[in-house]
């Protein structure tokens, strides 16, 4: 019988994967937190636009689902696990509180741009940091960032005035 080989998790060194998952860690739980309070806002909008505004509101928790799927996955990938439960993001995540109950759309807006906005600070960081680290899993936090900031100006375009 041939002996089969243990083969590695990840081809990576662990100091580096233990760097992938310090920086996308925390934009998973972000993201979470962003999809999370997305559709709570996508349940009680009300107001002007509210058909647009409550639509759009589903892409953007779809696309933070997405998001945080792939940098879920990078840190899987490479072997480390994650704890995205419901308690740590409560606890763990920086994105601001979201008012409970209807809102107005203008006012739901604005708390959802503010969590993209801190959404995004992690989002930056992990881009930064990565760099030195890992140029794939950079790149996973630069096309979040992507995705972020067109969400983000999705939004905003209700609210502006010009």
């Amino acid at each position: 019988m041939t002996e089969v080989q243990a083969v590695p998790q990840s081809s990576i060194d662990a100091d580096i994967v233990s760097g992938v998952a310090q920086f996308l860690g925390p934009v998973v739980v972000d993201l979470t937190a962003l999809a999370v309070d997305g559709k709570q806002a996508h349940w009680h909008v009300r107001g002007a636009n509210f058909q647009a505004v409550h639509e759009l509101l589903d892409e953007v928790v779809e696309h933070a689902h997405d998001y945080a799927d792939t940098a879920a996955e990078r840190v899987v990938a490479l072997g480390l696990p994650l704890d995205v439960r419901i308690q740590t993001v409560g606890t763990k995540a920086t994105n601001p509180p979201l008012a409970a109950g209807f809102q107005q759309s203008d006012a739901t807006i604005a708390q959802v741009i503010a969590s993209i906005d801190a959404t995004l600070v992690t989002v930056r960081t992990a881009v930064a940091e990565l760099a030195e680290l890992d140029a794939v899993s950079q790149d996973v936090a630069i096309e979040i960032a992507r995705g972020l900031e067109k969400d983000r100006w999705f939004l905003f375009a209700h609210l502006a005035t010009k």
